[in-house]
């Protein structure tokens, strides 16, 4: 189907998983109407606007997800509305606030948005595998986890998986409103996600992988539901265009454990020093099939997991010494959430000034003292305090040599 002359609205644009919709919706030949909390910031916006086609079909409009009413003037006039936007990070200290309302009552915001827009044929909504498994039903190797699967409330709320909760009450209010109100509606339901970046700052999902590549001792007791970023946008895109598509699509192209994720990355790049043991004999969750029976129905072709992580901007960054990113930036953009290790930050800042060969001499002084670069983009141990200090200089110089550190 040909998106020419179709307008659609992409929430929460800026995202991992949006970013790679617009691009695709764009590519379709649709006008995209894209929200993002705040359009004036170009971490939020260039990577969007550099876009082929975005010229001329793509709209940027500031919308906050817990402001009543703020998404009534973008979806209007639309033919379909992508709902991606929802919190998915660590370290929260307040989960109502910060996970549980914006993506419940985030959720509902858009929805009332789209129940007053006749013109509006379908919602599709980025879900996840969070809201399918978390019940507390016995896991092992042969049990086959389906679309019928629903994570339960009570379980994620008494274990403090607030992700999980949130997505989990999210997609429950989303399926109740959407029958009371008429709305045709479909969830996209990926595991973790990775692949190439088009935005400017590492993602959560990704965070797992990098850790592995940026000198990890060990690696976790960890099994990981993997799933390509490109599939998961094609998906939004088949789910909306194909119009016998209905219900949830859980997308997952291999369950593996997190030591057969260390051997992939060691036959793709023997270079990498990447950690040799496990760090505990607790597994945090069993390996379980996955079904991909209704993902293939839909049309999904599923990338293989070696070609994710082949692909993965952040692993090829640190192979070839740099960080990557898909277009041309003009700034040095800090970890995102700020990292808490000072030797991993710098080496996420020196990658992206390395990349582009645009660093001052003094800066450069000051990291070949640190001895922080060799062939491979690995960096030699240094002290805590030399650590903080270049990370402190880095964000002290406001431009130099035409690059703003952000």
């Amino acid at each position: 189907m040909s998106g020419t002359g179709k307008v659609v609205c992409v929430t929460g644009a800026s995202g991992y998983i949006a970013s790679w919709l617009v691009k695709f919706l764009l590519q379709r030949g649709y006008t995209v109407k894209a929200t993002v909390r705040d359009p004036s910031d170009p971490k939020k916006s260039e990577h969007l606007l550099a876009l082929d086609g975005a010229k001329e079909r793509l709209r940027l409009f500031k919308a906050q997800l817990l402001d009543e009413g703020a998404f009534d003037s973008v979806v209007d006039g639309c033919v379909g509305v992508f709902h991606t936007a929802s919190p998915f990070y660590h370290n929260i200290k307040d989960p109502q606030a910060e996970m549980l309302d914006p993506a419940v009552k985030g959720t509902l915001n858009v929805l009332r948005s789209c129940a007053k827009v006749p013109s509006i044929k379908r919602v599709v909504i980025t879900s996840s595998i969070a809201a399918i498994v978390y019940n507390g039903r016995p896991l092992g190797p042969d049990v086959v986890v389906d679309e019928t699967w629903f994570s339960d409330p009570a379980f994620c709320e008494k274990s403090n998986l607030w992700y999980m909760l949130s997505k989990t009450l999210a997609e429950e209010a989303a399926w109740k409103f959407a029958k009371e109100n008429g709305i045709d509606m479909v969830t996209i339901n990926p595991g973790l996600v990775i692949g190439p970046l088009l935005q400017p700052t590492v993602n959560t999902s990704v965070e797992p992988i990098l850790k592995l590549i940026n000198g990890a001792k060990t690696f976790p007791n960890a099994t990981f539901r993997l799933i390509d970023v490109r599939d998961v946008a094609n998906a939004h895109v088949l789910a909306f265009e194909n119009s016998s598509a209905c219900g949830r699509y859980l997308l997952v192209e291999r369950a593996v454990h997190c030591s057969e994720v260390v051997q992939a990355l060691r036959e793709l790049y023997p270079a990498l020093s990447l950690p040799e043991k496990c760090a505990d004999e607790k597994l945090s969750t069993p390996i379980f099939q996955v079904s991909k029976e209704r993902a293939k129905s839909l049309g999904v072709n599923f990338t293989p997991l070696e070609v994710s992580l082949k692909d993965t901007g952040s692993i090829d960054a640190v192979t070839n010494g740099c960080m990557y990113f898909p277009y041309k930036m003009s700034r040095i953009v800090r970890h995102q959430p700020s990292c808490s290790d000072p030797t991993m930050e710098i080496n996420f800042i020196h990658n992206q000034i390395f990349q582009r060969r645009l660093v001052s001499h003094s800066i450069q002084d000051s990291i070949s003292k640190l001895k922080l670069q060799n062939s491979y983009g690995h960096h030699e141990a240094a002290s805590q305090k030399d650590c903080q200090d270049l990370v402190e200089e880095l964000y002290e110089v406001q431009s130099f040599e035409g690059i703003q550190v952000v």
